[in-house]
């Protein structure tokens, strides 16, 4: 999503909060990949000086799965933030809706914000079709 969007990674300081085998490493060893080069830094939620290491980030990727962890004050103004997490949570009505790690109040930070739901999801199911298609034509 961040090559599609332009989003420049080369050299980029990237913040990626979630250590998780399914989206934090994999995600953090794509980052620093030759090419790519951005310097990655992988933290959790009981990361020391953790909103001092996100606030540096050019890049900001939420991928823990606590609802809107990350808040509007740890952004740096215009650093393109990737909401990777998602949240089941119980809405006032008892009607259960899904939200994801980012704040919606970044947006007016951030100057670039994937949407969430609806975003990574999406991309997700998409890249594993295709994933089956090419290997199928084989």
């Amino acid at each position: 999503m961040l090559s599609r969007y332009d989003v420049p990674m080369k050299g980029a300081e990237v913040a990626i909060i979630g250590r998780g085998v399914t989206v934090g490493r994999p995600l953090g060893l794509l980052m620093t990949r030759k090419g790519i080069d951005s310097t990655v830094t992988l933290l959790h939620s009981a990361s020391r000086n953790l909103e001092e290491a996100v606030k540096r980030a050019d890049i900001v990727i939420g991928a823990l799965g606590v609802a809107h962890f990350v808040q509007p004050e740890w952004i740096k103004p215009g650093a393109a933030v990737l909401d990777v997490g998602i949240t089941r949570v119980e809405g006032a009505e008892g009607k259960a809706t899904l939200v994801g790690d980012i704040d919606p109040r970044v947006a007016e930070i951030a100057g670039w914000l994937s949407p969430n739901p609806g975003g990574v999801g999406p991309m997700t199911r998409a890249m594993l079709v295709k994933n089956v298609v090419d290997a199928t034509s084989k």
